[in-house]
């Protein structure tokens, strides 16, 4: 029986039907190729009701949103992985084809799949649905982006391409929400029709039956679908493309411009975020005068004040840059551009011996290195997907960013344009890194060349901020959730090791007492307050000296003084194994034990760090220590999460072990070498 659902034209053709029960199957799948704006519909229905995680036992990410029907019924969309075929050959195509089966473990059966064509690209779009036809399930085919087909001067015929297709079609702009209530209002119909089995349309069928060739069937089906419902006038569109990809795509201007795109993104992280960083560190420091207004002086208040308020504050204030920088990178991704990057990088990339497929693990990992990791499943040959996993980690991900933000604000606090400089060749060293590891490996451990790459470059089109908005706010929110778990906890762990034993303060800090009583007795109180912050810094410094923190700092200390470092930062390094980002908490507990000058500062951290100093008097974080400490934090394996999941990529600790001792070597020794040169320029 063939499957006719007609989109009604208002909410009054659906209430007028008599309509079956919601059927216990509420999942709906979603699927289509990459850059058909998949992401962008589902985030179109289910707006900020998703999560992210994996399919039980694999690797492969999943995504899952609900959306209410028009009767009030909620049901599940799962967001399948972007591809052209569920023919089988990769795990993302079988894990697809099993949750459309209801094959897939934890998932019902959906009781419709939505397949998500590109209106600009219509006849590779219908490769794909041909297969998800065949499967006999319920289906629903979304042209999305119409009104960039409209724009390319191109005509499709829906009703004619639903006959061709035997299954409802609906024309939407996920990204302006046109057409988006007739989807539901589809949608709505087909999860309270009775479950029937829906005809594979005969043309599809006599092509792909007398065709030797099962791909070349489903293309000449494609071409001759389309010849049917497409009326095309899209030259000049094409002319104005091919002039934009002339110099986005040239193997120099291209590498150029895309530097300047992220030096342009970088400036707009610093002069932008400077008025939030500002609100977010005021509102610690008033809640750390807030709270410890209500709690007494001691163990407990610094606990409170200083080790979770503090130490959790000391990493949110760079939550603005986060945002700023997934925001831009969205926008980007949403326009087109960054396929372009990835082709402009692949001739680059396959010259030390890096697939072309590895750049969308590398844009991956910008984020996180672990999804990353686990993206470099899409890489067929062996030696390309090791090789990727072994350096993907180079990259900076987002874990970074709060300690390029710190040591950037101590150089250049008050320069953009530097700043943002700074940080594209903070970006930029882990680029380096990354190409020279994969030369080295392919001329060492892992010879071999790596496959050449074929993808399709999406068309240009207008950016959707509702898209990049929600992107944006999923990703802070991993990272809040990031701070308020593993930072909090280890916060509070360096707070004890930092607190306890306690010892009486030093005699210099008792005779400074004595003066201060003085100084106020005699009225001079602006003198007094002045000493007064001295005594309670060198307290401070003296108390966490003799800690245990300050003990297991002295132990490492002559490890990492050859690097600018002492104990102190000694111990933010250690502590920066669990997640790189911990060093900056670390640093507000170490430094900020015991002080209240936050509640009157809101720069107060960057300026007690620019205040330390060695036990000779020099600045301990001079412009060499500095750049030597960003050096070390671009090239280091600090991220004990991202060992576990190469561990699993590879199946074995080898690789694990062998990552984690080259990038410690690699970090070390660049932070040395950085150290020592820089030291001798600004000697």
């Amino acid at each position: 029986m063939s499957q006719t659902m007609t989109p009604p034209q208002n909410d009054k053709d659906v209430s007028l039907q008599v309509l079956q029960p919601v059927r216990k199957e509420n999942v709906v799948a979603l699927i289509g190729n990459p850059n058909a704006g998949k992401t962008t519909l589902f985030n179109r229905l289910t707006g900020l009701r998703a999560k992210t995680g994996n399919f039980p036992g694999i690797t492969i990410e999943k995504t899952e949103g609900s959306m209410d029907l028009l009767d009030g019924h909620r049901v599940n969309i799962v967001d399948l992985p972007g591809l052209y075929s569920i023919a089988g050959a990769t795990d993302e195509e079988r894990i697809s084809r099993d949750v459309i089966l209801g094959q897939a473990p934890g998932l019902a059966k959906p009781a419709a799949v939505i397949v998500v064509l590109d209106a600009t690209n219509l006849e590779r779009n219908l490769f794909l649905i041909s297969q998800v036809i065949e499967l006999k399930v319920p289906t629903i085919a979304v042209l999305n982006m119409i009104d960039l087909a409209r724009r390319d001067g191109l005509n499709i015929d829906a009703d004619k391409l639903t006959a061709e297709l035997g299954c409802p079609v609906v024309p939407v702009s996920a990204r302006s929400g046109e057409g988006i209530e007739q989807l539901k209002q589809v949608l709505h119909l087909a999860m309270h029709q009775k479950e029937t089995d829906q005809a594979i349309p005969h043309l599809l069928h006599d092509t792909c039956a007398g065709c030797s060739c099962p791909y070349k069937g489903r293309y000449d089906w494609a071409e001759k679908v389309t010849e049917t419902c497409l009326e095309s006038s899209r030259v000049a569109v094409g002319r104005k493309t091919d002039r934009i990809d002339r110099i986005l795509t040239h193997p120099v201007a291209g590498i150029f411009g895309f530097f300047a795109i992220m030096v342009g993104v970088f400036y707009l992280i610093f002069s932008l975020a400077s008025v939030p960083m500002d609100l977010v560190d005021a509102g610690f420091a008033w809640a750390q005068s807030f709270v410890g207004n209500y709690i007494p002086e001691g163990h407990i208040h610094s606990l409170i004040v200083d080790g979770v308020i503090g130490g959790i504050g000391g990493v949110i204030i760079f939550l603005p840059q986060i945002c700023i920088l997934f925001f831009c990178l969205s926008l980007l991704e949403d326009t087109g551009y960054l396929s372009r990057a990835v082709f402009v990088m692949d001739r680059l990339m396959r010259h030390v011996g890096l697939p072309g497929k590895a750049f969308i693990p590398m844009l991956s990992a910008h984020a996180c290195a672990i999804p990353g990791l686990m993206a470099t499943r899409g890489i067929e040959d062996k030696r390309d997907r090791l090789v990727t996993i072994l350096t993907l980690p180079l990259l900076t991900c987002s874990a970074r960013l709060p300690v390029y933000a710190m040591i950037t604000a101590l150089l250049f606090g008050d320069e953009p344009v530097k700043a943002a400089l700074l940080f594209t060749g903070a970006y930029s060293l882990g680029i380096f890194a990354v190409l020279v590891c994969a030369f080295v490996f392919k001329k060492t451990i892992l010879p071999g060349q790596s496959k050449p790459l074929v993808m399709e470059l999406p068309s240009y089109k207008i950016p959707s901020l509702r898209t990049a908005l929600l992107i944006t706010y999923d990703r802070a929110m991993v990272f809040v959730k990031k701070a308020g778990t593993i930072i909090l906890l280890i916060s509070l762990i360096l707070w004890v090791l930092a607190t306890f034993p306690t010892v009486d303060p030093p005699q210099d800090v008792v005779d400074m007492r004595q003066q201060i009583v003085q100084l106020q007795q005699a009225g001079n109180t602006e003198e007094a307050d002045a000493l007064e912050y001295k005594a309670n810094v060198r307290e401070g410094e003296y108390a966490l000296e003799h800690s245990f923190a300050g003990m297991a700092g002295k132990v490492i200390e002559p490890v990492v003084r050859p690097l600018g470092f002492d104990w102190q930062i000694g111990v933010g390094v250690v502590s920066s194994f669990a997640a790189r980002e911990v060093i900056v908490s670390t640093l507000a507990v170490v430094y900020g034990v015991g002080e209240d000058v936050a509640e009157e500062n809101p720069d107060a951290f960057i300026d007690r760090l620019r205040e330390a100093r060695k036990p000779n008097g020099e600045l301990l974080f001079s412009t060499a220590t500095c750049f030597s400490l960003l050096v070390f934090y671009v090239l280091a394996m600090q991220c004990l999460p991202t060992q576990a999941v190469t561990r699993r990529e590879t199946g074995s600790w080898k690789w694990a072990l062998f990552q984690l001792g080259y990038m410690t070597v690699l970090a070390y020794s660049a932070s040395f070498l950085t150290y020592n040169i820089v030291s001798w320029i600004t000697a």
